[in-house]
């Protein structure tokens, strides 16, 4: 993924740090048992994704051209074994 960029943008940055806050506020209101205080944190971590999805929309995200493609599956330890071994 190094060798990618992967999610260095801001689009990503941005939805990553909201829902990250949104995470510490519901975990927060979780130890002092008040739910409502929980809910508002889940929210916030569902903002995260709609303003990430916006800013990427908006052209702040990484371009279609550049995401990675996947890679083909490597050959499994016991059959690179047994290939070897003959």
């Amino acid at each position: 993924m190094a060798g990618h960029n992967h999610g260095h943008t801001p689009a990503a940055w941005t939805g990553v740090t909201i829902a990250f806050i949104g995470f510490c506020v519901a975990g927060a209101f979780t130890v002092a048992a008040k739910p409502v205080g929980f809910w508002a944190g889940i929210v916030i971590v569902a903002l995260g994704g709609v303003v990430g999805a916006a800013m990427r929309a908006a052209g702040l995200g990484m371009p279609k051209s550049q995401h990675p493609q996947p890679q083909p599956a490597a050959k499994s330890q016991p059959q690179a074994q047994a290939q070897t071994q003959q």
